[in-house]
């Protein structure tokens, strides 16, 4: 009984089970016709809202369009305005205010590059020229402001300027007269001396302002548009021009004078001397002063561009160095004579002393031919020199002097060949150097040891000849005795006696007593033979 009441209550759950599902699948059913009924309402919606989708998707791509538009065109609007403001500016000119003028050829080339690359702007080809051309007129004004600026602040340097940049012991009294100061110069240049050269390689030279400082930034400015518009030729010629001229008439109205080699010939040798002691003057106060100057001109006003820099430096002042080395080469090339040697030296030694700042200041490709006329120039004195040396030796051999010293005492010939030794010994280093221009594989001091020996040689040499032309022997050995006594004690009593040894000393010391007694055995052999009255 238990069992069918349990099979009861089962049945009535799943009776009421199926009800449910029955139920649900009724709603299921109705929600999805619901749904199906949407969809289709949805669909239509869709199909009707279409268009306004459409129309509303142009109408934003149009505004889009409109406003890129818009800004191309507010750009392009602009750079005429720039175009409109530098043509204003161009048409002024750059003297009122160069600043602004050369902003205004900066937004010129800015106009060219932006309507170049703006190929989408019909009429860019149109601009372009119009900007070009206004950029040539502007470019052009530029370069007469250059060269009005250039020349206006060109002028030559007066003497007395030059003079205050020198060293203390190189400036002329104040009572020189003229704009040369030819007896200062002469005095330097004849009192010669090793301590005094030392003393003028450490000297402090100040070459003068030949632009204003303020000045140099402007033309800086100016020569960089130029260049930048590819006017390099142009601006070379003005500053060639402009500065090449004012250089040498500061030389001129120094004194430097255009010679040639038969100007030279012609000249008598106390005049010539004068002016070789003035040229030596004038190339320390070119290359310290003049050349040196302009050197700091050009760097500043061509900075950043080396190589036109050397070109401008290279023509202003070819002119003005070739006046000065062509003086030099003509000395160098004239007759030989024993009393050009020490003038010689003195040229060969300025040279020496300015060849590391004419190295400096002539740097570049386009300076190599004055450096190297200058080079030239120091081995052709080097060389010229050192054949002096040996047309001296020769003519101290040679010498045939018929002046005769009736009583025996010093000839004059001793005296000239000694004090030109001892000269020589004012030029000691410069000699070693000059030594070292030719052979290399001797030491200097053996060589001018050599050179001073021979020397000495050459005259015992002559002196032995002049001897003879005494009749009587005492007074032959009296005559030998007496100059070489004095080569002995002139050699002992200077630098000689350290570069010749004591060994030639004394050699010449015994040489001298021998005459000595020659003499004394001869003048008393004729004492004794001469008949008692």
């Amino acid at each position: 009984m238990g069992v069918a009441v349990g099979m009861d209550a089962l049945s009535e759950r799943a009776a009421m089970m199926r009800e449910s599902v029955q139920k649900s699948q009724t709603i299921s059913d109705g929600i999805v016709s619901i749904l199906g009924s949407f969809d289709h309402r949805l669909s239509a919606l869709e199909t009707a809202m279409r268009p306004t989708q459409i129309r509303t998707h142009s109408i934003r791509r149009a505004h889009e369009n409109i406003d890129k538009t818009l800004k191309a065109a507010e750009v392009i609007l602009a750079q005429f305005d720039l175009y409109r403001q530098a043509e204003g500016k161009v048409l002024r000119g750059p003297h009122e205010d160069l600043e602004s003028y050369l902003e205004s050829i900066d937004q010129l080339r800015g106009n060219i590059r932006f309507f170049s690359s703006n190929k989408s702007f019909k009429s860019n080809d149109g601009v372009v020229n119009h900007a070009n051309n206004l950029l040539a007129k502007a470019i052009s004004k530029l370069e007469e402001e250059f060269k009005q600026l250039l020349s206006s602040y060109s002028k030559p340097v007066e003497p007395d300027r030059l003079f205050d940049g020198l060293p203390n012991s190189l400036r002329p009294s104040s009572g020189s007269p003229g704009n040369q100061a030819d007896s200062s110069i002469k005095a330097l240049s004849n009192n010669h001396s090793e301590h005094q050269n030392s003393n003028l390689e450490t000297a402090v030279y100040t070459p003068p302002t030949l632009i204003p400082p303020r000045v140099l930034p402007l033309l800086h400015d100016l020569a960089q548009q130029m260049v930048q518009a590819g006017h390099q030729q142009q601006l070379l010629k003005i500053y060639r021009d402009a500065r090449s001229s004012v250089f040498e008439e500061s030389l001129r109205k120094l004194g430097v004078e255009k010679l040639s080699k038969d100007d030279v010939q012609k000249m008598q040798w106390e005049v010539l001397e004068a002016k070789i002691g003035n040229w030596i003057h004038f190339m320390r106060i070119a290359v310290k002063l003049l050349f040196a100057g302009e050197r700091k001109v050009c760097d500043q006003i061509f900075q950043g561009f080396d190589s036109l820099s050397d070109q401008c430096f290279a023509e202003v002042t070819a002119s003005s160095v070739s006046v000065l080395l062509s003086f030099g080469e003509a000395i160098a090339r004239s007759k030989r004579s024993p009393e050009k040697l020490f003038v010689l030296l003195d040229m060969y030694e300025i040279m020496r002393e300015l060849h590391s700042e004419i190295e400096t200041i002539f740097k570049g490709k386009a300076c190599t031919e004055i450096r190297e006329s200058a080079l030239g120039l120091t081995k052709r004195l080097a060389q010229t020199a050192q054949e002096t040396f040996g047309d001296f030796e020769e003519a101290v051999e040679k010498d045939a002097t018929k002046t005769a010293v009736s009583d025996g005492t010093v000839h004059p010939l001793t005296s000239y060949v000694i004090n030109y030794v001892k000269f020589l010994f004012d030029y000691q280093s410069t000699l070693k150097q000059l030594f070292q221009e030719f052979e290399n594989e001797k030491g200097t001091n053996s060589q001018l040891a050599s050179v001073t020996m021979r020397i000495m040689q050459a005259l015992q040499t002559n002196l032995d000849g002049k001897s003879k032309q005494y009749k009587d022997p005492a007074l032959t050995h009296l005559f030998l005795m007496n100059n070489i006594h004095y080569m002995v004690r002139s050699v002992r009593r200077s630098e000689a006696k350290d570069l010749l040894g004591d060994d030639w000393v004394q050699r010449h010391r015994r040489i001298v007593q021998q005459h000595a007694n020659q003499y004394k055995r001869n003048a008393w052999a004729k004492v004794f033979s001469d008949p008692i009255e």
